[in-house]
């Protein structure tokens, strides 16, 4: 590579075409050399001068390489274009195919040859419209790639202070300006946290305006009055739709279908459960669903919510309170409760689920069905168990490789996880991971039988409460997993401890010791809170 520069000019631009502020100058750009093996940004003063040129640079590289910026104007405006250059620039290089050829490429033959589709891919994978802004008045082409090549726009309050201080209708100005000057967007992004609600004007515009090439649609902002995003979205391309702080009504599956949809998320949406069987029904093509804190309203006639999916392989749920919960999909996977409170939840399906994860629920029956000869994880945690009969529940998950019982409660207090069991039932088992309450009696139930976890490397264990019998339990876990690679142990420690209490952490930390003396093969691991 020579040692000769590349010139691109950031101007001049019309203000019109800057919503986010005016650069105040026509500067000039200019590359060259690398600064301590980074992009270094020289700036001068009105007259441009030739820069030192850094001797430490990247093995390979010769004094002229790299990037070196200098423009004209005042001190802020080159900060300001400088800061947004250079981490475009950096982007650009930690987000390319390969970083290597990519870089050599850019600074050998210069800006002015990438092609305005490429530009275009830059602008977007910089998201922040702010930042795309600016860095497309960078010259004319990539003007131009910002009005026809970009793809990805994000209007988020944590992207930009000046968000916080805007009033919504200026908001509403600023994004139908820069949305307006684009022509092929694929995925636009909403997050407003500080605006209580938009005009249902402007928020129409937008829809209207992208819809038919619009691939992603992220929007967290209420309306006045509700705008049915489900009408002015259906029957065209959206595959991902993420919805917050609104309202869905007078769904039609036979108009309002979407025939690309594969990913639904609906948060704090105030929905019917009719409505809500009626939108799945019209996304022939949905895989993942995640409802988190809604509002369901359930009519007097109909005090069971059932849901139907063909198609869908993930559902996460949470926040969820209601009666009775029917869940019918063949295809389902990944199965995710959380902090939900149900009286009966059911799931109808044909033995697909692999990944069940119930967080901080309270269900009095839980089934999800006999076939569960695919399950691999199982992962409960804050959950009150009858274990003979969640165990019954997943016993034919013989692929099973990753069981998690964390601070579960048993049911009956003479009920205790039986370790003889687990390993007959799921040899292929990995990862153990368990965490309740120990009584006298029933730990030695729980460790009765000879046979081995001959494939679980990885033990975790843990208390919220510490007693004397913790370490016992650990040695006889240990004794079971003769290959085990590496054990952590999670304590709860409180800060006003009574001796009592030191007594027992410390016994247990010399328990520890001796007992690991024996395993020398296998990495502990503490963890306290």
């Amino acid at each position: 590579m020579g040692s000769s520069s590349t010139f691109f000019k950031l101007g001049p631009v019309r203000q019109s075409s800057l919503p986010f502020g005016d650069l105040s100058c026509s500067p000039s750009v200019r590359l060259g050399p690398w600064d301590k093996g980074s992009v270094g940004w020289a700036l001068s003063g009105p007259k441009w001068k030739q820069p030192k040129i850094s001797t430490l640079a990247p093995s390979g590289w010769k004094a002229g390489d790299g990037c070196e910026v200098v423009r004209t104007g005042s001190a802020s405006a080159r900060a300001s274009a400088s800061a947004v250059l250079a981490e475009l620039t950096w982007k650009l290089i930690l987000t390319s195919l390969s970083p290597g050829f990519f870089i050599w490429w850019l600074f050998h033959w210069g800006m002015e040859h990438l092609p305005v589709e490429v530009i275009g891919n830059i602008l977007s994978r910089l998201r922040a419209a702010r930042d795309v802004v600016i860095a497309s008045a960078t010259c004319k082409k990539w003007r131009e790639a910002w009005r026809n090549h970009l793809h990805t726009l994000s209007f988020n309050s944590n992207d930009w202070p000046v968000y916080h201080d805007l009033s919504a209708r200026k908001l509403e100005i600023l994004i139908t300006q820069t949305i307006f000057q684009t022509t092929g967007l694929q995925c636009l992004s909403i997050f407003m946290d500080d605006v209580d609600e938009f005009s249902a004007a402007p928020v129409i515009a937008w829809l209207m305006y992208t819809r038919e090439t619009l691939r992603q649609l992220h929007y967290n902002v209420k309306t006045t009055p509700n705008v049915n995003i489900i009408e002015k979205c259906g029957r065209h391309k959206l595959e991902v739709l993420a919805l917050a702080n609104n309202s869905i009504t007078g769904v039609e599956p036979s108009y309002q279908r979407f025939p690309c949809l594969k990913s639904l998320s609906l948060s704090h949406v105030s929905i019917s459960a009719l409505e809500l069987s009626l939108l799945l029904t019209a996304c022939s093509k949905l895989e993942t669903l995640a409802l988190i804190n809604p509002d369901i309203a359930m009519s007097d006639a109909q005090a069971t919510m059932e849901l139907n999916s063909l198609s869908l392989k993930d559902i996460y749920i949470e926040a969820i309170s209601m009666d009775k919960f029917i869940l019918e999909a063949d295809s389902l996977e990944n199965l995710h409760l959380k902090d939900c409170t149900l009286e009966f939840f059911e799931l109808v399906s044909k033995g697909a689920l692999r990944v069940l994860k119930i967080d901080d629920v309270s269900v009095i029956h839980l089934d999800i069905g006999e076939n569960t000869e695919n399950l691999e994880v199982v992962d409960v945690s804050s959950f009150t168990i009858m274990w003979p009969k969640f165990y019954h529940m997943i016993s034919k998950a013989s692929r099973l490789r990753r069981l998690r019982l964390w601070g579960v409660v048993f049911d009956d207090e003479d009920e205790v996880v039986d370790l003889e069991t687990i390993s007959v039932c799921f040899p292929r088992l990995s990862q153990l991971s368990l965490s309740y309450d120990l009584r006298d009696g029933v730990l030695h139930c729980g460790l009765q039988g000879s046979s081995h976890l001959e494939n679980v490397v990885l033990l975790e264990v843990g208390w919220t409460i510490i007693n004397d019998l913790f370490s016992e339990w650990v040695a006889g876990l240990l004794e079971r997993c003769p290959n085990l690679k590496k054990l952590v142990i999670y304590g709860v420690v409180s800060e006003a401890k009574s001796h009592e209490e030191c007594q027992i952490l410390a016994s247990f930390t010399s328990s520890i010791v001796r007992l690991m003396r024996k395993y020398i093969h296998v990495e502990v691991e503490f963890e306290y809170e």
